[in-house]
């Protein structure tokens, strides 16, 4: 009897393995969508991405068995895409409101923006960043620079020292460089940074000069700053602070015969670039600014910012300042022939707008970027890579994000058509996850509406 009994007991329990219940997980699944592989260009159909603890934790091509998910989202006949990063984005500094500042932070989110590189950085962002890392924020990943290096806030050797060293140690993931610094002071910063190893980016003073600041090893160089410059002829014995607006001034001198010795330089001192074209497509531009207000997303920027864009880029392009319209075709053209250089024989190009700037809003105005450097010469392909694998290059974090394979952090984009035939695709998300976290269209439409209905009570 007693082996009986043994023998029931074993049946018993083959028995209830069989009939085992369903793991239950809080796992979220992409369900038959196509992956958008950013490394190649290449397109995966009727894949199932199952996403836990934020991470991708498998893509297959089987519908995953025994679990119970808790999301499944639809993919077919739709697009699964990377993240993208924002690499010249300004993240708001105090006395701005907790309000604010997550709202601007949910404009980078429903464009589908899942990193920021904020350029002009704050005591402030240390503190947020942290918050964003544990998940207690809503807001795309964020590296933040240093706040200004400038040439009033270091005007000798000592002081670029001093201030390298003190950013480098409280944490910050970069050095910012605006204008007017002097070369010796410029030098110290270089070889402190290169000691202490913090990165610098950002302009390219004019007492540097492009191919000094090529040489000096910059991460990025922003704006394309410098560049049209480097193609004035020495013999023009220019003054180079008669430059004006990003070299605007000497358009007509310019050189672009030398385009690709300053190309070879970039990919020789390992020097990314980020354009932000846009801003020379819309701020810099023979566009009135009444037209750029009519712009849909300019409902989420307060009247008080709208009504200083427009003073700011009337003195900018407004009558009586010089700018012209034939000089900036040209001035146009030589930009468009530097990003596309670059883009096929320096280093590298990150996607960055500058946003918010002058008629640049959070996240929209990505997507204006984009356009110019589609209209520059660059491939779909290229420019999804600037926007994704790219920037995680540019990092060191390729095993963290920037496309989509298993054990990298779930930043992703559901199109409802291949970004590779239609970058037009970016600006109709069927949602955005972040982390792990999914905002599905109607959650981001609904979020936007309330964000412009606060914005109008201001």
């Amino acid at each position: 009897m007693k082996l009986s009994f043994l023998i029931f007991l074993t049946i018993l329990a083959l028995g209830c393995k069989q009939v085992e219940e369903p793991q239950l997980k809080e796992s979220i699944l992409f369900a038959d969508v196509t992956i958008v592989d950013v490394v190649n260009g290449e397109l995966r159909e009727h894949q199932y991405v199952k996403i836990d603890s934020g991470k991708i934790s498998s893509i297959s091509s089987n519908i995953p068995e025994g679990i119970d998910f808790k999301t499944t989202i639809d993919g077919k006949g739709k697009y699964l895409l990377p993240g993208l990063a924002e690499m010249h984005a300004h993240i708001p500094s105090p006395p701005v409101s907790k309000e604010s500042l997550e709202e601007t932070l949910f404009l980078y989110l429903s464009n589908g923006i899942t990193t920021i590189r904020g350029m002009l950085g704050h005591p402030s962002h240390l503190e947020l960043k942290k918050l964003v890392s544990r998940g207690e924020v809503l807001s795309p990943r964020i590296y933040t620079s240093s706040p200004s290096l400038n040439g009033n806030t270091v005007r000798t050797p000592e002081e670029a020292i001093s201030k390298v060293r003190q950013y480098q140690k409280d944490g910050y993931d970069f050095l910012k460089i605006h204008p007017g610094i002097q070369r010796p002071v410029f030098d110290a910063l270089v070889e402190t940074a290169r000691e202490v190893e913090i990165p610098f980016a950002g302009h390219v003073p004019v007492d540097v000069g492009i191919h000094h600041a090529l040489q000096s090893g910059y991460a990025t160089i922003d704006h394309v700053d410098g560049f049209l410059e480097g193609l004035v002829p020495e013999n023009k014995k220019v003054n180079p602070r008669d430059n004006g607006f990003f070299g605007y001034n000497f358009t007509p001198l310019a050189d672009t015969s030398l385009i690709p010795a300053l190309v070879e330089q970039a990919r020789k001192n390992k020097v990314w670039i980020v354009p932000t074209q846009s801003l020379f497509e819309r701020w810099f531009a023979p566009v009135s600014a009444d037209r750029l207000l009519n712009e849909p997303e300019m409902v989420y920027m307060p009247v008080t910012t709208l009504s200083n864009w427009k003073i700011r880029k009337e003195q900018s392009t407004g009558q009586g300042t010089g700018f012209n319209e034939e000089q900036w075709d040209q001035f146009h053209s030589i930009r468009q022939q530097l990003i596309r250089a670059l883009n096929e024989g320096g280093y590298g190009m990150l996607l960055g707008s500058d946003a918010p700037q002058l008629f640049n809003v959070p996240g929209f105005s990505i997507h204006h970027e984009i356009d110019g450097m589609e209209a520059a010469g660059m491939n779909n392909l290229d420019i999804l890579q600037s926007g994704t694998i790219n920037p995680a290059i540019f990092f060191g974090e390729e095993d963290s994000f920037g496309q989509i394979k298993e054990g990298l952090a779930a930043d992703l984009l559901l199109l409802g058509e291949n970004p590779l035939e239609n970058l037009d695709a970016l600006k109709q998300l069927k949602g955005v996850m972040v982390r792990g976290q999914w905002l599905d269209k109607k959650t981001i439409d609904k979020k936007l509406k309330v964000l412009a209905s606060h914005v109008k009570d201001q």
